[in-house]
This record gives structure tokens, sequence and C-alpha cells, in this order.
């Protein structure tokens, strides 16, 4: 049976823990994030949080149902951290290049919390704000319904895949993440052209490239495809 929640009203009444801090979501989630990036995924554990914020890991549950709902929240936490400060400019592709670079490096910055929550649908207030405000860009673009839920659709799922895929890299220990980053200088780069001809001649390129995230490339070509069905 999933725990209840107490309401917000109540839990203001709480007592402060024994070092002084008054409990709130808000305090929770920060200090979840700040254990996913000393400890990774394992880490995140309610006696864990309980210690580091000074009370019995019971008293989490005031505030949220589980660990999975704390989850939920943390992504929810990243998204808002991304639209803080966006303002629409009444330019589209501006304004949609802008949330989705915001959204990826909000995700990478907590990489641990990424991999745990880019793939999740929290239905929470900061997700349903990035909703609103990229179906509203496009509407207002003038955009028909029917092609503005396609152009939001890939728009969201890129933007969530690339933050998946860019945090698992620097989630990984460090030796294995310049392990896998030296390949294309230690292996590609050594493939002679008479049994890999297109690999050798793309050798310096891929070496280069290959080590950075190509999110803003594929970002650019989504909204160069969505702008060839722009209203004119």
């Amino acid at each position: 049976m999933p725990k209840r929640v107490v309401p917000e009203e109540r839990r203001r009444r709480r007592r402060p823990t024994k070092s002084g801090r008054v409990l709130s979501g808000t305090l929770i989630v920060e200090t979840a994030l700040r254990l996913l990036h000393e400890h990774g995924s394992a880490g995140l554990t309610a006696r864990r949080l309980g210690l580091a914020l000074d009370c019995d890991p019971s008293t989490l549950y005031r505030y949220f149902r589980g660990m999975d709902e704390l989850t939920l929240a943390i992504g929810d936490a990243l998204i808002g951290r991304a639209l803080r400060g966006w303002r629409p400019t009444g330019q589209w592709r501006d304004d949609l290049r802008a949330i989705g670079l915001r959204i990826h490096a909000a995700y990478l910055s907590h990489p641990q919390a990424a991999v745990l929550t880019a793939s999740r649908v929290s239905g929470r207030a900061n997700e349903l704000a990035a909703d609103e405000a990229v179906l509203g860009v496009l509407r207002g673009a003038g955009f028909p319904l029917p092609e503005t839920v396609r152009v939001y659709h890939a728009f969201i799922d890129t933007t969530l895949a690339f933050a998946a895929l860019d945090a698992a890299s620097l989630a990984l220990p460090d030796a294995a993440r310049r392990a896998d980053e030296d390949m294309w200088r230690s292996t590609y780069a050594r493939l002679p052209a008479a049994t890999h001809p297109r690999i050798a001649e793309a050798a310096p390129l891929l070496a280069t490239r290959m080590v950075t995230s190509a999110y803003p490339t594929a970002l650019d070509m989504l909204l160069s495809s969505a702008e060839s069905h722009a209203p004119r």
C-alpha cells in the first residue's frame, strides 16, 4: 500500500530537525541531488537521506510516497532549473533552440540524476510548464495542431534522449570515460585505409567530434526540418 503523504499545511507545523533545519520537499530534493552527485544512484536511499538531513528516514514519507516519487520530483526540479530565466522572444526557432539547450545542460549538470530521470514522465509542475511552453511556441508560430504535436514529440524525445546518453557517459568513472574517448585516437585513428577506407579518411574529424555531444547538431537538423513545414 502506498504511503500517505501529509498535506503541505501540516508539514509546515513540524518542528525543526536536530540540526535546526525545517524540512521541505525542496530541501529533500536538493539533498538527494547532492547524494547522487557524491555516491551515484546506489547512494540514494531513505536511510542515507535521513542521515544527511538529520532526521528519521520515515519522516521523508511525509513529503513523498516513496523513493520513486522522489525520483520524479528530482527530474522535475532539473526541468525547473532549465526554465528559470527563459522568456520567449517571438522567434520560434530561436526560442525552441534555447529551451532545448537549457534542458540538456540542466540534466548534464547532474548526470547521475539525469540517468535516473530523463526517461520518466512526472506530470509535475515544471514538466507541464516546459510542455506548455514548447507547444505554445509552435502554435504561436502558426503551426497546425497535428504538425505542432509531431514537432513537439520529436523535439522533447530528442532532447531527453541526448540528455540521457550524454549524462550516462559523464556518470561513468573517470577512467572508463577517458578510455572511451581515447578509443577514437588509439583504435579508430590507426585503422588502415586498405581495410577501413572511410573510417581512415574521417579519423581526425571523428577523434575531435565524437568526444563532444551531437545534441546541438541534431537539434539544428530537427529545427531545420520543422522550418521546412512552417507556415509561410
